[in-house]
């Protein structure tokens, strides 16, 4: 139901029924949802044996893990280390191939259809395929290694740089570059003085932001064999060695949480 005031008054509201086609609607809308969750829980087959076991088997996976092997901690932020590159170098690749690629894709800097359409391509191409995806790919084209890692990562940055850069673009302000353009400025020019100054701030929070969630997606990469320490976790993981897995876990974790603080405290000085 929906409750009508008259404007200006302040006496008691009067309840009105909704429509009819807004309560079969909403009828409609709460049988699918119901129905696509009893669909889901039958396709994934939860066993209920299982749920109720899950608090013990987590206890003692957690018992396992504690003391954690102090040995592993080398090893571990070596492998960190590596990832900290990977994520960096692939962030700096995607920034490079995004900039052009976003240029063509902004309307109002490339006023050419066919361009447009190619370059929102290679965003949805890049977009859609998992970094895991692009992993295995390189991989398997050169082989286990930071280098797989790397690649997969810059590949799938470039849509996510890229959209946002073209939409900062398309966004910015007409009367200076309309003044540039009257008084006689070169299309360089143009993007550097007019176009620039004002998506400077989103260009950096957008590379910001993509090299922490590069971060994360990195840690995950090595469990494919493309570097990082995700190779540490695999190894640990595939020997059991749980006290080991809690090392790497708490050293991702650790990067985690000490990147976001510096991401917010350089948007910060960029916004």
């Amino acid at each position: 139901m929906s409750a009508t005031l008259a404007p200006g008054s302040a006496g008691p509201r009067h309840w009105q029924r909704f429509p009819l086609w807004k309560r079969l609607a909403r009828l409609a809308f709460t049988l699918c949802a119901v129905a696509a969750f009893v669909a889901s829980l039958r396709t994934i087959e939860v066993i209920p044996e299982f749920l109720y076991d899950a608090p013990d088997q987590l206890a003692d996976l957690f018992g396992r893990m504690w003391p954690m092997d102090a040995g592993y901690v080398g090893p571990t932020l070596r492998a960190l280390v590596e990832t900290l590159h990977i994520a960096t170098l692939g962030t700096l690749i995607a920034i490079a191939i995004a900039v052009p690629i976003g240029l063509m894709a902004a309307r109002n800097v490339t006023p050419n259809r066919a361009l447009n359409l190619f370059a929102k391509f290679v965003f949805v191409t890049s977009r859609s395929v998992n970094s895991l995806v692009w992993a295995l790919l390189f991989v398997a084209v050169f082989g286990p290694g930071p280098l797989a890692g790397t690649l997969a990562i810059a590949l799938r940055s470039v849509g996510f740089t890229g959209k946002l850069f073209a939409e900062a673009l398309e966004e910015a302000n007409r009367g200076s570059i309309e003044a540039l353009q009257a008084a006689g400025a070169g299309r360089m020019s143009t993007l550097l003085l007019g176009y620039w100054p004002q998506v400077k701030p989103a260009f950096w929070s957008i590379a910001l932001f993509r090299w922490d969630i590069n971060i994360r997606e990195s840690a995950v990469l090595g469990l494919v064999g493309a570097g990082g320490i995700g190779v540490a976790l695999d190894t640990a993981l595939n020997l059991l060695y749980w006290d080991q897995v809690a090392v790497v876990l708490a050293a991702i974790f650790g990067v985690v949480i000490l990147a976001e603080i510096v991401v917010t405290a350089l948007r910060a000085r960029t916004l």
